[in-house]
């Protein structure tokens, strides 16, 4: 099997990114950001996903994290679809009901070449440290458009934010081993391709 790896370098005014993904990893992760918290959830994705990821990234944080997440977002997405390639014999399909103690996660995902998210989350505070809630969002969204996949994350309930963000990052790492594991020799469509 050829290897599921990819590379992404990204360098704007705003931020200098690296990012190495290995679909067929065992979990492994170098992580920084320069925001703690990005670094602290890329990490349980990596590891509950299963994939080897490295990101190295500098952005203009003397602004805010916007720029940062959302683009270590589009060079998570862009590698996450070029390892894929033709996506002959992945499972396409994965999701996880994850607690976190008081929080609930539930992801549902579809590799599908088609970027849509849904997001149903509430937090109870504007922020998690000092870094802005609305920032998950925009990393999930980002990754669904450039990733090219279909996205649902949904947390019915759920007290405290930090709680609430890692039973995402955590679900979301558990849909996606599922997704992309191969279990067969074919592309999953009807179409024949995705």
């Amino acid at each position: 099997m050829a290897e599921r790896r990819a590379n992404i370098e990204r360098k704007t005014n705003e931020t200098d990114i690296v990012v190495e993904l290995e679909l067929d990893g065992q979990g492994g992760y170098e992580i920084n950001t320069g925001i703690g918290f990005l670094d602290h959830m890329l990490a349980h994705l990596s590891k509950h996903s299963r994939t080897d990821l490295k990101v190295k990234a500098r952005g203009d944080l003397e602004v805010d994290a916007h720029h940062t997440v959302e683009d270590v977002a589009i060079c998570l997405g862009n590698a996450l679809t070029e390892a894929l390639g033709d996506k002959k014999g992945i499972a396409r399909y994965g999701n996880s009901s994850l607690p976190m103690e008081d929080a609930l996660a539930n992801i549902s995902l579809d590799l599908s070449g088609r970027a849509f998210c849904a997001y149903n989350v509430n937090y109870n505070t504007e922020k998690i440290g000092d870094f802005d809630v609305e920032c998950i969002e925009e990393f999930l969204r980002t990754l669904a458009n450039t990733g090219k996949l279909n996205l649902h994350v949904n947390v019915p309930y759920g007290t405290n934010s930090h709680h609430i963000a890692e039973a995402i990052f955590k679900a979301l790492g558990q849909a996606l081993a599922q997704a992309v594991r191969i279990i067969g020799g074919d592309v999953p469509s009807t179409k024949g391709s995705l």
